[in-house]
């Protein structure tokens, strides 16, 4: 099996296991750095570990190679096919004739988390708490006082990272800051030895475009389903 074949999994068990809470065939984020959990195979063990990780009524966010449905008693409360994309060309950035605007980009630190938070539910690229920023590399840029984008780093699977989070608030679409954020990001990945990978939902076609043109190419077709424990 690829690594990023369940990158989740992988994440948990290798570069992010310090992170994970660990069940005995299942493991997951804390929720408030983000509600992805993963197990190695939909197995009816799997979810039983898996539910015995949940607190209370919280949800949980999966990724499967194929359409799957939980056992009896889960609650499927939403999902969407992700394709995953990984960087091929060998090195960042846009086709030289690009225009692409060179804006301030800082670092994100505790202090930007609300305003993070903010920006995620407006825009929904995912799962996104308080704590996300902890696992690595969130930058964003800023325009009058606001924060007009962010992207950043979320799995870590040896040899690769995953580009995450990445939004613009609609005051600010069509300047470029999705692109001159992730070409920073990747930057920072290859100088790690690493390939960029990244998700995004089937029909983002916007999104889509933009990752092939920074180099992107599709690699699969994945199912995320967000998952509620049974007696929840």
């Amino acid at each position: 099996m690829h690594p990023l074949d369940n990158p989740i999994w992988q994440a948990l068990t290798t570069s992010q296991a310090h992170l994970a809470k660990i069940g005995t065939s299942a493991r997951r984020f804390p929720n408030d750095i983000t509600s992805l959990g993963a197990f190695p195979e939909p197995s009816e063990e799997c979810y039983r570990s898996l539910a015995s990780i949940l607190e209370d009524d919280k949800a949980t966010g999966v990724l499967f190679d194929y359409p799957a449905e939980p056992p009896s008693g889960w609650t499927v409360l939403g999902g969407a096919p992700l394709l995953e994309m990984v960087h091929k060309n060998g090195g960042p950035g846009l086709p030289s004739n690009s225009r692409v605007p060179e804006p301030e980009i800082r670092e994100l630190t505790v202090a930007d988390a609300p305003e993070m938070v903010a920006l995620a539910q407006l825009t929904k690229p995912g799962p996104f708490g308080l704590r996300t920023r902890e696992l690595g590399g969130y930058t964003g840029i800023h325009q009058n006082g606001r924060l007009a984008a962010m992207a950043g780093e979320r799995l870590h699977v040896p040899g690769f990272t995953e580009i995450s989070a990445v939004c613009t608030h609609p005051d600010f679409l069509g300047r470029g800051y999705a692109a001159a954020l992730m070409t920073a990001l990747m930057k920072n990945i290859y100088g790690r030895g690493e390939v960029p990978f990244l998700h995004v939902r089937e029909d983002n076609l916007r999104a889509i475009a933009l990752y092939e043109r920074l180099g992107f190419t599709k690699r699969v077709l994945l199912q995320y389903r967000v998952l509620r424990r049974p007696g929840a």
